[in-house]
């Protein structure tokens, strides 16, 4: 499951992310609402977790902007501020749930749940993710390029899914071998190359424009 969280403290930033990275997450972070806001618009995440007190844009405009959007992404605000009237303005904003500072991590990871478990089938879309004539069914675990069929293994699909769900973002070996495999990356192997390459295959090999690119010297980018 993949969550964007958007948190200025740089320190709680780090310490939120490895917690929910060590309980199975995939996560995207932002410092401000601007790059927050960017990243919500441009990629799919499941959880949207984000303070109110942000750089740029804080977390009641940025929630808004992404409710103007279209997207309904569950959203759960974490804050210091705790009146009435904060957190009705959190849920006018267009937040799903709210948070106060300072919080159990267990109690974080709770309302996650309750979140997705809120929500799951509420729209189909959710589990449908695109990158250009490229879309992947998470339910069926199916891919279709052009309109064309492309089978693949499992682990040839979560690539995938972590590709589009990262999509126009460059993606280092390590963290792919991290967050696709579980595993730390090992210099001696070349296991990321030869999966990249068995997708290129068969998503990019017979159609246009390709959409997964090396990046020399950093990783893999799918740009969309």
């Amino acid at each position: 499951m993949s969550i964007l969280l958007v948190e200025d403290e740089i320190k709680t930033l780090k310490v939120l992310k490895q917690g929910l990275e060590e309980n199975g997450f995939l996560v995207d972070t932002a410092v401000d609402g601007k790059i927050g806001l960017s990243k919500a618009l441009a990629n799919h995440y499941e959880i949207i977790i984000t303070d109110i007190v942000l750089p740029f844009i804080n977390g009641h405009e940025f929630t808004r902007a992404i409710r103007k959007a279209g997207i309904e992404t569950p959203i759960l605000m974490l804050t210091a501020l705790s009146t009435t009237d904060d957190v009705v303005s959190g849920f006018e904003s267009g937040a799903d749930d709210y948070l106060m500072k300072p919080f159990a991590f267990k109690e974080l990871l709770v309302r996650i749940r309750a979140l997705v478990k809120r929500t799951a089938g509420k729209s189909k879309e959710d589990n449908i993710l695109k990158a250009g004539d490229l879309v992947i069914n998470l339910d069926s675990k199916s891919a279709i390029r052009a309109g064309k069929t492309i089978e693949l293994t499992p682990k040839e699909f979560a690539l995938l899914e972590y590709f589009i769900l990262n999509k126009n973002k460059v993606l280092s070996k390590k963290e792919l071998a991290r967050d696709v495999w579980q595993v730390d990356f090992d210099t001696g192997t070349n296991m990321v190359e030869v999966y990249v390459n068995y997708l290129r295959n068969k998503i990019d090999r017979d159609f246009e424009p390709r959409l997964i690119h090396t990046q020399f010297g950093h990783g893999y980018i799918l740009k969309a």
